[in-house]
This record gives structure tokens, C-alpha cells and sequence, in this order.
């Protein structure tokens, strides 16, 4: 796992996360999350692109 981070530990991690913002509202978190990965990986692919029909 990465950072050195076992199973144990990511799902205490989880947990505490549940517990802080409830189901509903860590879906949310989730999805925006989500959201915001494929904003940026959509924004370095436009980069690399642009880059690329320069040269």
C-alpha cells in the first residue's frame, strides 16, 4: 500500500470518516472527489495535446 499504510489502518481511516460525516454526506465527498480527478487528468490530457500540435 502506499505511504506504507496497511489494510488495517485504511479501513480505520474509514471508519472515522463515517462516523465524522455521515453516509449520505461521504458519498458526496466521494463524488466530488471523483469529479475533480477527472477534471484534472481531462485538463493534462488537453495540455499534453496542445503541446504537442505546437511542435
Amino acid at each position: 500500500m502506499p505511504f506504507g499504510i496497511g489494510t488495517t489502518e485504511l479501513v480505520i481511516i474509514l471508519v472515522i470518516a463515517l462516523l465524522i460525516f455521515g453516509p449520505s454526506r461521504l458519498a458526496g465527498i466521494g463524488s466530488s472527489l471523483g469529479k475533480a480527478i477527472r477534471d484534472f487528468r481531462k485538463s493534462v490530457k488537453e495540455e499534453d495535446s496542445d503541446e504537442a500540435a505546437k511542435t
